[in-house]
């Protein structure tokens, strides 16, 4: 196959050579998906890898295609997903039941491919809370959900497997719980000069059952290298997002050329622009605190609720049913992180107020320090600096999104494929790899 790195090349217990087909899979669902960015292809594409080696994993990431408004690619995502995944199961409006038996089913673990999430979620949710389960448990091998089952006048206990892979596409957000567990991908309409193939499964069936079998084929060689090894790190990926992409970095150190660094650079920028959404409502108080105190050592509660109320964009001047946050809806907040409320004097008499030192631990724990780069593209310059400057970057220099927009003299884009425009990666030739099989054929 083109573009396919030598090193990549493994035997499979007949002895025939496997090739690596990452690319051809990047290449493919880049047809058809105009992602919000290069970062979130190549997530996409590691993730489809890695639910090839599902017994390799200790936990699964989520994979969350979300944005504000519909037709927005969520459910193309999902659509060509389902062609190159294992045992995928399309899910929409299903029930708990259901999901529990397929995940336990005799076939193995399947891909739960789910759309339109946002109403097991929305105003209905509670009458989901055993998919939402469900989907919070499964992340991790070994995850269960227990379950009473009648059967004639007896009541026995019953244990469903729940660890599988997971694919979300949905409008809006998702509750915290499973965002931290995701890699989110945050999809938008395609603008006027973008452009993606159509796509109809009947034609691409083929090609993309002949991916998948590839890539199945690929897994079974790999399988013993992966498990149980710990990839490293980039520099500010840790504790839940290294649950995150510890298998999606395993998937590329063992595909071998470009995809290790391509990888670790697409982790952090997404891991950063995660940490740059819009924040909880106590991690903004705490935030907004910090900023209001500047470097007052006390504030009063009075000083801080007129300070809150007035900052630009801010909720709490506003926050219960268009009531302001008042004094005891501040402790209440605070009291959930440790902070309490003392005696203070500012200029005058005693009152109720905050400490600059009561607050501080909780600032250093939930905020990122002041004294580091706060955008996001300055976080990721720090972190992803590239040791040997001979070594370049693949997914800055080479990699560009399908929806690139063509030269102004209306040439095609410098890095794409000839035929089909499709982005190629490094090591690649002018024609992708899914066109010069197609040429092969015609010959």
């Amino acid at each position: 196959m083109i573009g396919t790195d030598p090193t990549t090349l493994l035997l499979n217990l007949t002895g025939e050579a496997v090739p690596c087909p990452l690319d051809d899979i990047h290449a493919f669902i880049g047809r058809f998906v105009a992602y919000p960015s290069p970062d979130a292809h190549v997530a996409h594409t590691l993730w489809i890898a890695h639910a090839h080696l599902m017994d390799a994993w200790e936990s699964t990431p989520r994979i969350a295609f979300l944005s504000p408004e519909p037709a927005s690619g969520k459910t193309r995502a999902l659509e060509v997903s389902e062609l190159l995944v294992p045992n995928p199961i399309e899910a929409i409006n299903v029930s708990a039941a259901y999901l529990f038996r397929k995940v336990d089913g005799e076939a193995g673990p399947p891909t739960i491919l789910f759309d339109e999430v946002d109403t097991v979620f929305g105003p209905k949710a509670r009458e989901h809370e055993d998919v939402r389960g469900l989907l919070n448990a499964g992340h991790r091998k070994g995850a269960v959900a227990g379950r009473c089952v009648v059967r004639g006048k007896t009541v026995e206990t019953v244990e469903y497997p729940a660890y599988c892979a997971v694919a979300l596409a949905g409008l809006g957000d998702l509750p915290d719980t499973l965002l931290s567990r995701s890699v989110i991908v945050r999809m938008r309409r395609r603008a006027p000069h973008e452009r993606v193939a159509p796509f109809r499964r009947r034609i691409e069936e083929r090609t993309g059952h002949q991916l998948r079998d590839t890539l199945a084929r690929w897994a079974s060689t790999v399988r013993a290298r992966v498990t149980d090894t710990w990839p490293d790190m980039p520099e500010g990926i840790e504790d839940r997002d290294a649950d995150i992409w510890e298998a999606l970095l395993s998937v590329a150190d063992a595909a071998g050329g470009h995809w290790p660094e391509t990888a670790r650079v697409s982790a952090v920028t997404l891991v950063t622009d995660s940490k740059a959404n819009t924040p909880s409502l106590g991690i903004r108080l705490l935030g907004d605190l910090r900023t209001i105190f500047g470097e007052r050592d006390a504030m009063s509660t009075e000083g801080i609720l007129t300070a809150l109320h007035t900052l630009d964009e801010a909720p709490w001047g506003e926050i219960v049913a268009g009531k302001p946050l008042n004094s005891r809806g501040l402790s209440r907040r605070l009291n959930t992180y440790g902070v309490k409320s003392t005696t203070v004097r500012i200029d005058g008499p005693p009152a109720k107020g905050y400490k600059r030192e009561d607050l501080w631990d909780a600032w250093s724990r939930y905020l990122p320090s002041p004294a580091l780069p706060l955008s996001p593209q300055e976080s990721v310059t720090s972190v992803t600096s590239v040791p040997s400057p001979a070594l370049p970057s693949p997914l800055r220099e080479s990699v560009t999104s399908v929806t690139s927009e063509t030269s102004a003299n209306g040439s095609e884009p410098e890095n794409g494929c000839r035929m089909c425009d499709v982005p190629l990666l490094p090591g690649m030739r002018d024609v992708c790899a899914l066109c010069e099989r197609d040429i092969a054929e015609v010959k």
